[in-house]
């Protein structure tokens, strides 16, 4: 009699190998306050809540210790993801971070810096649910473009670093994209979560298999030494 059940039965089993990519959303930035599409042009950074945020994740690692081990960090270019890393990253190993525009959220086309409400009363907003392959915007990408430029990413970078943590400071979305991968859902599936600002979400990728480890850790508190 096998002491084990098979795969797909098993909850519990061995440390997690292979490419751990943990994506660690921004804090709070100065666009999500502002209701402002956040693009290149719309993004301005972090909001002073939003660099609290990323300080509190900062003094949890600082304790956990939890990255000691990463052996590469990448960024969005996008400024909010690109201030966190530089908070977080600070008491990390001395990994240079790297931007990859593969990171990014959503690319919004014409309609970035626009606020919500010029955005909608210019081009309408796609309606993702009848056809996920609609721009956002002139100029912008799809909800199924999004996912497959994410997954490339992820896959590209798991093959890069075969081995170990890499960290990514992302977005929303891109988060979303990495679950919908883990999930097995269709790149067209909205899924409509609630991620938290500097919050952690882990992927494992080994040998093509794509495994949950963690959403929605949330960073923004403080984290006591056991």
């Amino acid at each position: 009699m096998a002491n084990e059940p098979p795969q797909g039965f098993r909850t519990s089993g061995d440390e997690a190998h292979g490419t751990r990519l943990v994506l660690v959303r921004h804090g709070e930035a100065e666009c999500n306050v502002a209701g402002i599409v956040g693009g290149p042009q719309g993004c301005t950074g972090l909001t002073d809540l939003g660099r609290v945020q990323a300080a509190a994740l900062a003094r949890r690692l600082e304790v956990t210790r939890e990255f000691d081990d990463a052996v590469a960090i990448y960024s969005s270019v996008l400024p909010r993801a690109k201030e966190t890393a530089t908070i977080v990253a600070a008491g990390l190993a001395p990994l240079r971070c790297e931007e990859d525009c593969d990171l990014c959220e959503l690319h919004p086309g014409l309609a970035d810096a626009m606020d919500w409400e010029q955005m909608i009363a210019t081009f309408g907003g796609p309606d993702w649910d009848v056809d996920p392959t609609e721009p956002f915007a002139p100029q912008g990408e799809s909800w199924t473009g999004f996912y497959e430029r994410c997954v490339g990413a992820f896959f590209r970078l798991a093959e890069r670093h075969p081995e170990g943590v890499v960290l990514l400071f992302v977005h929303g979305g891109v988060i979303e994209q990495a679950i919908k991968l883990a999930m097995g859902v269709p790149s067209s599936a909205r899924l409509r979560l609630r991620t938290e600002h500097c919050s952690l979400t882990e992927i494992e990728i080994d040998q093509g298999e794509v495994r949950l480890l963690r959403y929605n850790d949330r960073a923004p508190r403080d984290v006591t030494a056991r």
